[in-house]
């Protein structure tokens, strides 16, 4: 069995998939599995993937029969199919940097600390990610992350052993969720103060309206968290105050 099971969705990701896979495959820690769940694309991503899984046996391809939109989904299914204790996510426009497993793992070893991410960077569309990194705390309970999401997905893994499998629910903001559902356990996350990671930047981002991310920011925190009006207004205010400084930097 695999220590780490890495969930990679794709949906017509032909141009970056390679890259993304490569940068798995140069990581230091060695003993993962990655999990490519093709979400019925329409280009040539199956036959790129496909060229990884027969030289790598660590690499397995999974499809969807057609699209579903919902980033959520192949993800689910990835964690379905995982073997591994420990389960990262990777999206298949966005790279890892190789240090990223090996410096994450001990982390683990805390008592109540069921997952663990780190910095990242932000890509243009040059290819370059320069030295500056998205700002995240150093310790993270369910209480702070009410705030708002300070773990980036790209970077996040957590441990099955501590928490079970937890799935990512079709809705929008569905990584934050399912973070804020793990630390409601009682459990804690913790950063490795280290850029791990690289996002792509794109103007097609599900997450490009911040109106809408308000929106979405306001039902979790009302109606699949159930927190009482007061509470949740006071949350929705400091993750809106925070958003509005971040733009002022």
């Amino acid at each position: 069995m695999p220590q780490v099971s890495i969930i990679m969705p794709c949906h017509n990701g032909e141009k970056y998939v390679a890259d993304a896979i490569r940068s798995v495959q140069s990581q230091t820690f060695t003993d993962w599995e990655l999990l490519v769940i093709d979400d019925a694309s329409s280009d040539n991503s199956v036959c790129v993937i496909e060229e990884f899984c027969k030289n790598d046996s660590r690499i397995r391809l999974l499809r969807n029969e057609r699209p579903t939109g919902m980033p959520a989904t192949p993800r689910n299914v990835g964690i379905s199919a995982a073997c591994g204790r420990y389960i990262a996510f990777l999206d298949c426009d966005d790279l890892w940097l190789p240090t990223k497993l090996e410096r994450q793992l001990p982390l683990f070893g805390t008592k109540d600390v069921a997952a663990v991410f780190s910095y990242y960077g932000k890509m243009d569309g040059s290819g370059d990610y320069g030295a500056s990194a998205i700002p995240s705390p150093a310790f993270v309970s369910y209480e702070y992350m009410l705030n708002g999401n300070c773990i980036g997905n790209l970077t996040g893994m957590y441990d099955t052993q501590k928490c079970g499998k937890v799935f990512q629910k079709e809705i929008r903001h569905e990584d934050y969720l399912m973070w804020l559902e793990i630390l409601r356990k009682g459990l804690y996350a913790v950063n490795t103060n280290t850029v791990e990671a690289v996002y792509r930047e794109s103007g097609s981002s599900v997450s490009g309206s911040k109106l809408r991310v308000f929106g979405w920011q306001w039902h979790i925190l009302r109606h699949e968290l159930n927190l009482p009006l007061h509470k949740a207004t006071v949350c929705f205010l400091r993750y809106a105050a925070g958003g509005f400084l971040k733009r002022l930097r």
